[in-house]
């Protein structure tokens, strides 16, 4: 029997960037979802169960340490990777976040690898 591939909600308000990381993780084998807000993102990740999460830091409307925060509330397990222009993982991350990402600075691999990562660490943890 197969095994179902992992899923990834990828939640960024810039279409083009979305587009990008969901050509790179479907053809490294994932289902992926995206929304193109944060409370898009929270109400697809409420009814689509989700292996890992990967927000934008900057949206409009809704920052991604607040959809962060709401993802966490309903499912602490579910791990996030926050992208963002920041260098460093913000205070008010700590938490939320499971891995921060500078946003254009790695190459598709790096995303790729953080998800494994994330994968492993979670199975690692059942």
């Amino acid at each position: 029997m197969m095994e179902t591939p992992a899923s990834v909600l990828c939640i960024d308000d810039e279409e083009p960037a979305l587009l990008l990381r969901r050509r790179v993780l479907e053809r490294a084998g994932y289902r992926v979802f995206w929304a193109l807000s944060g409370r898009e993102g929270i109400e697809r990740f409420r009814y689509q169960p989700t292996d890992v999460v990967i927000v934008d830091y900057w949206m409009a409307g809704m920052n991604g340490l607040e959809v962060a925060k709401n993802i966490k509330s309903m499912s602490s397990r579910t791990p996030i990777i926050m992208l963002s222009g920041f260098t460093t993982i913000l205070d008010e991350g700590l938490g939320k976040v499971d891995l921060w990402l500078r946003k254009g600075d790695g190459n598709p691999e790096q995303l790729l690898m953080a998800v494994v990562h994330l994968l492993d660490k979670r199975r690692e943890k059942c």
